[in-house]
């Protein structure tokens, strides 16, 4: 359909245009862009199919990303695991990834289900925990993300993540600071490796989008996806599905 194509290329070229209009004044002129905008009104729909078919490439990007990570959990899951902190079994044959904000109501109310369901099944589930700070909506999320990742280079990530769940209302400077001398942490330390988490914070938010993930709390466990306050029967349904 060539007018459909010749509508696409006009179509980038009105895009451009507006997300850069001080750079394409100079290459775009007026009467292109009145055509373009003329085509546009005699032919809405070519707007409609672009779109789809962006959001279809779009999609079939996820499916494959997430194919590609569901087998690497299987082939090579220390590549998924990398440094982050774990805790249950070593065997790391059923592997549960959480994506987590500290700040998040229902990443707390999943964390006392998962607790739970980690206190039944430490033997057999590794837990892997994942920084997925939503940032834009809640602002202590990055902060408190740093220093529980400080809090785990003098091994106390899941001490320091279990006091961040229990009173996240605190949330904030001088709870930090408190809850590390609680832990009895070199507080010298700790502050300085706080300057330092964000680009292991930074690399989970990365491999978090790369499948797809926008909301918390997000969970992977052998391939099999969950999401939200969950139940703890749920995440008992998940795990006969993976032994299956």
């Amino acid at each position: 359909m060539p007018i459909i194509r010749a509508l696409l290329l006009l179509l980038s070229l009105t895009f451009f245009l507006w997300t850069s209009p001080a750079q394409a004044a100079t290459r775009i002129s007026p009467q292109l862009e009145e055509q373009v905008l003329q085509i546009i009104r005699q032919h809405p729909e070519a707007i409609v199919e672009s779109v789809q078919a962006y959001q279809q490439k779009i999609q079939n990007q996820l499916v494959q990303a997430q194919q590609a990570f569901v087998q690497q959990m299987k082939t090579n899951p220390d590549a998924i695991i990398a440094q982050s902190p774990i805790t249950g079994a070593p065997a790391k044959k059923i592997i549960l990834i959480e994506f987590s904000d500290f700040q998040c109501p229902y990443c707390a109310q999943a964390h006392k289900t998962i607790k739970e369901f980690m206190a039944k099944h430490q033997d057999e589930v590794t837990l892997v925990y994942k920084h997925f700070p939503l940032s834009s909506i809640h602002p202590e999320a990055l902060p408190a993300a740093k220093a529980a990742w400080a809090a785990g280079q003098q091994g106390k990530f899941w001490q320091y993540h279990d006091a961040l769940f229990a009173q996240q209302n605190k949330l904030g400077e001088d709870f930090y600071l408190e809850t590390a001398k609680n832990l009895n942490l070199d507080l010298d330390k700790f502050n300085s490796d706080r300057q330092n988490a964000e680009k292991a914070i930074t690399e989970d938010l990365i491999l978090g989008e790369s499948v797809g993930i926008s909301g918390t709390p997000f969970f992977i466990m052998n391939g099999a996806t969950f999401s939200g306050a969950v139940q703890l029967s749920d995440v008992e349904d998940v795990l006969t599905r993976v032994k299956s």
